[in-house]
């Protein structure tokens, strides 16, 4: 498997895994690949990480900037990331988490903070840190990674894109 950046060629493989990822996801409002082109446009894409098996994207990773209420700077928010549903639990989505969160690390990030499943992402060092909201999302699927400095606190807010529809 090769791990790599997105490259513009990518776009439309990268919207297809997306959406064939999350066709039958429960919590899923199916507009992640607009989430992904909106980031994208908005040049919002701190990191975009793709997955290739024998050739083929399988999988995605993205990365953006967010905010925190307490007026924290340089935390980022994974997701959406996308792994197609023959290629699940395969350690696809394992590498381009592993992958995605050591870039940002080299880069300077305070931390990284996601909402996702905390069975999933424990594994990474990830926990429910006390003092962190996100409207709407339940405190045990709001995860964060500090990368060595102080923890947020207060209300995070995700990129303007994670609302896109089309």
């Amino acid at each position: 498997m090769i791990i790599r950046n997105e490259i513009e060629s990518d776009c439309e493989a990268i919207s297809d895994v997306t959406k064939a990822a999350f066709e039958n996801h429960p919590y899923s409002k199916n507009t992640e690949q607009f989430i992904i082109n909106g980031l994208r446009v908005a040049n919002a894409l701190t990191i975009s990480l793709v997955a290739e098996l024998d050739g083929k994207l399988v999988g995605h990773i993205a990365f953006s900037p967010v905010t925190f209420s307490d007026g924290s700077e340089n935390w980022y928010g994974l997701g959406p990331i996308s792994v197609l549903p023959d290629c699940q639990k395969q350690g696809v989505g394992t590498e381009l988490v592993k992958k995605g969160l050591n870039l940002l690390k080299q880069s300077g990030a305070q931390g990284c903070i996601l909402v996702g499943d905390p069975n999933f992402y424990k594994r990474f060092g990830f926990n429910n840190p006390d003092g962190i909201q996100h409207e709407g999302v339940p405190h045990e699927n709001l995860l964060a990674l500090p990368f060595g400095g102080r923890i947020p606190k207060g209300v995070v807010q995700f990129h303007k894109a994670f609302s896109a529809t089309e």
